[in-house]
């Protein structure tokens, strides 16, 4: 994967910052992934995008939009900060990339948030890959969209995320 990461740009703003065709570029993911191949009719744009304080952590080669997560300051979703909107392009698949984009998820919000836990709403299949970045599970399953999720969080005093 070493070979893989070489060229990789990691980005991380505000809509406003990023850009109008990076700011597209994360939708269109988002709905590529989330909306057609998940086959899961959603409104992906529920507002907060633009919420003052949200960043958004892109990972391009070239200008090819591969992975991206949105970060949501505390209090808008959890008492915490909240890593969300997890996504990683098809043929970005495979090599570690969600990975380097949970760590550098969680820096980014310790960063930014230093004395917040920091939580996420995962799709249940997926917790033992959140469970590897010292994310705790904190509910039973339940539905959104059609979905088995589960509420888990990473405690402030969890070790560093590496990377």
């Amino acid at each position: 994967m070493r070979g893989e990461r070489v060229g990789l740009r990691w980005q991380c703003g505000t809509a406003r910052h990023l850009g109008l065709s990076a700011f597209h570029a994360m939708l269109e993911l988002r709905a590529d992934v989330f909306i057609v191949e998940q086959q899961c009719a959603y409104a992906d744009i529920d507002g907060r995008d633009l919420l003052e304080g949200v960043r958004h952590l892109l990972c391009w080669r070239d200008k090819t939009l591969l992975a991206c997560a949105r970060l949501l300051p505390p209090l808008t979703v959890y008492d915490g900060s909240t890593i969300g909107r997890v996504v990683v392009a098809r043929q970005a698949r495979g090599h570690g990339l969600a990975h380097e984009l949970i760590r550098r998820s969680i820096n980014e919000c310790y960063r930014r948030w230093p004395t917040q836990d920091i939580w996420l709403g995962a799709q249940a299949h997926l917790q033992h890959f959140y469970a590897a970045h010292g994310f705790v599970r904190c509910s039973e399953d339940y539905l959104e969209d059609g979905i088995a999720h589960l509420d888990m969080r990473r405690c402030v005093q969890a070790p560093p995320a590496r990377g």
